[in-house]
């Protein structure tokens, strides 16, 4: 049976920010910057869960190469509930991404989409907005603890008040899981891969199919 991933929203305990504004000349448009602490590991965080350091630093040189470098490491204004990246609600774009003994710092630029403008046009006002990690992972237990295997960082979100836990957000989050397509390499949402096996199998086989879902349910919820 293949791996079941969740969607992990972490929001570090270091919540130090510093918003830059560069203006490359007097007629030039200005550009926006966040810099700050955007991931920690070897740390039980406020969801009291643990991210290995070495397994979260070679994860972080994946999203460096295949998305810093290639200029696509774009993050939401808020987190949505979709394990890749809205396209129309992308408001930064993540610059640099280094380790910082076990702490990992970021910088980002403010885009010139509507979802970036209202990033910049909060910080002008004085509101406090943050850096805020979406990954998929496996959790294993271990002592009372969470520690997270199998890192795949999706983006780096900009978040309101980052320091306040967002409950009802990460259960609506956490509640859906993903697996890993072999064929594809993509993370698909297990729903989605039920619905399609369900539709290509014959008639005469959907009432035995649908029986061993239920009975592997009824598995997994008395474990």
């Amino acid at each position: 049976m293949a791996s079941q991933y969740k969607l992990l929203i972490e929001t570090p305990d270091v919540q130090q920010f510093e918003y830059i504004v560069e203006e490359k000349n007097l007629n030039g448009e200005k550009s926006m910057w966040i810099k700050g602490v955007y991931m920690m590991a070897d740390e039980v965080n406020k969801n009291n869960r643990i991210y290995p350091l070495q397994e979260m630093a070679q994860e972080v040189n994946r999203y460096k190469k295949e998305m810093i470098d290639t200029q696509r490491s774009l993050g939401e204004l808020n987190h949505p509930t979709a394990a890749d990246v809205n396209l129309e609600r992308a408001c930064h774009m993540v610059t640099k991404l280094t380790q910082d003994r076990n702490y990992f710092l970021g910088e980002s630029k403010l885009l010139s989409s509507p979802m970036g403008k209202i990033v910049e046009t909060l910080i002008k006002d004085g509101v406090q907005v943050g850096m805020s990690s979406r990954a998929l992972g496996k959790l294993n237990e271990d002592s009372g603890v969470n520690k997270v295997q199998d890192m795949r960082l999706v983006a780096i979100d900009c978040v309101a008040d980052p320091s306040c836990p967002k409950a009802f957000v990460n259960g609506i989050l956490e509640s859906k899981q993903w697996i890993l397509n072999n064929s594809s390499g993509d993370f698909e949402e297990v729903y989605e891969v039920f619905e399609k096996s369900l539709g290509s199998l014959p008639r005469k086989q959907v009432e035995e199919f649908l029986k061993n879902q239920v009975l592997d349910f009824i598995t997994k919820i008395s474990r």
